[in-house]
């Protein structure tokens, strides 16, 4: 009985261990499209208050949100404050309630500000969820806590670390990497060839703010390189299109 809640309670925190990765993986490996898909529609939690129409406030929005409009991978890169994570998830959920693909899957590393895991109190949930929260954050203003958090324990949605997403192939999903600025080269690599078919990924992060150390940072450099592929979009944006305080963008213009 203990083994079973212990499970439950990791679903719904969404974050899983890597065998009910791996199990999952196993289910979603043929998979092509899932009819249906979740639809807000037959939805009786769905609080209306919380449905928000994602409208860009700048131009390099409006360029980002066409971008994942017509590309199965993007590459977003800019300064803290242009929306980057923001509008990847939540074209992620318009895509998940459109019944365009059947769950969402947002990662992020665990790297902030050259902090260890080790050194943080609990067990690896944990110490995981602080390097979670913002895209909980996110999903939380488009769809609420409560929702969301049933959303997570019907595997419609799922957050985990970087770490966790080696091996697994990811059909039939809206894919966000949040931070990548955070991930070496090879990582990055390795997310990037998670995409499976019937899917979409968005990649976003800003170079300027690595916590690694100097040129471990894969981003510019996978940036670079695939931005003459075909099919595959890389949006800069700048400090224009930063829609925090004012001051954010002065700072940076600074810093």
């Amino acid at each position: 009985m203990a083994k079973r809640t212990t499970t439950k309670r990791r679903h719904a925190q969404g974050v899983l261990n890597v065998q009910e990765f791996q199990r999952d993986d196993r289910r979603q490996r043929n998979l092509q499209v899932l009819d249906g898909g979740y639809s807000p529609a037959n939805d009786a939690g769905r609080d209306a208050s919380f449905v928000k129409n994602l409208r860009p406030k700048s131009k390099g929005q409006t360029a980002l949100m066409e971008a994942i409009d017509t590309h199965a991978l993007c590459l977003a890169l800019g300064p803290a404050g242009t929306g980057k994570t923001y509008i990847a998830i939540s074209k992620a959920v318009e895509a998940l309630e459109a019944g365009k693909v059947g769950r969402i899957v947002l990662s992020r590393p665990a790297v902030e500000a050259g902090e260890s895991l080790g050194y943080l109190p609990g067990a690896m949930e944990d110490k995981l969820a602080p390097y979670l929260r913002p895209l909980y954050d996110a999903l939380t203003d488009r769809l609420s806590a409560k929702r969301l958090k049933a959303l997570m324990a019907e595997g419609l949605i799922e957050i985990a670390p970087v770490g966790f997403m080696r091996g697994r192939t990811l059909n039939n999903a809206f894919v966000v990497i949040d931070e990548a600025q955070n991930c070496t080269y090879g990582q990055i690599k390795m997310l990037l060839t998670r995409l499976g078919w019937h899917s979409t990924m968005v990649v976003t992060g800003d170079p300027a703010q690595t916590d690694l150390l100097p040129d471990l940072s894969g981003l510019h450099t996978v940036a670079d390189k695939l931005e003459a592929v075909e099919n595959i979009a890389v949006v800069r944006l700048g400090d224009s299109d930063i829609v925090r305080h004012p001051l954010v963008a002065s700072m940076l213009g600074v810093l």
